[in-house]
């Protein structure tokens, strides 16, 4: 039996977030890559005892980003621009890379703008890294190759 060519997945360590008109900004993780479509029942009076199934709205989890706290403030200015009541979208990518750091999957993200943001947890006994997460609400998500 010939053997087919190997593929292997890629590895979820190997990713970059690009945010329009953020500079800096290298995450530890990133969460919240989904879309749920809801299913509707509808029934007419001459279908059987059974209800038809039919698509609803779309909708979109956050997209959650984790970080090293330092303190680049960039991250927090968009967001306490939304506390302000002044919402400033900007669209953003999340890259897959293979491990030769070449982009292989891009998910792209429209019309985001900062929902939560949350500081570090801090533990004068541990000695784990100050961590920052942002919380995304946005529009829709595509993914491009």
């Amino acid at each position: 039996m010939p053997t087919g060519a190997r593929i292997d997945p890629y590895g979820a360590y190997n990713f970059l977030v690009e945010i329009d008109g953020i500079t800096r900004a290298g995450f530890q993780e990133v969460s919240g890559l989904d879309s749920t479509q809801e299913a509707g029942d509808y029934r007419e009076g001459t279908d059987p005892l059974t209800t038809r199934k039919l698509p609803g709205l779309n909708t979109y989890s956050s997209i959650s980003l984790k970080r090293g706290f330092t303190d680049d403030q960039e991250l927090w200015q968009w967001r306490k621009k939304a506390m302000d009541g002044k919402v400033e979208r900007r669209n953003l990518s999340i890259v897959l890379l293979d491990d030769a750091r070449e982009e292989k999957l891009r998910w792209n993200i429209r019309e985001a703008w900062p929902s939560k943001w949350e500081g570090p947890s801090l533990n004068a006994q541990g000695s784990d890294l100050a961590i920052e997460s942002l919380e995304l609400a946005h529009e829709g998500v595509e993914w491009a190759s």
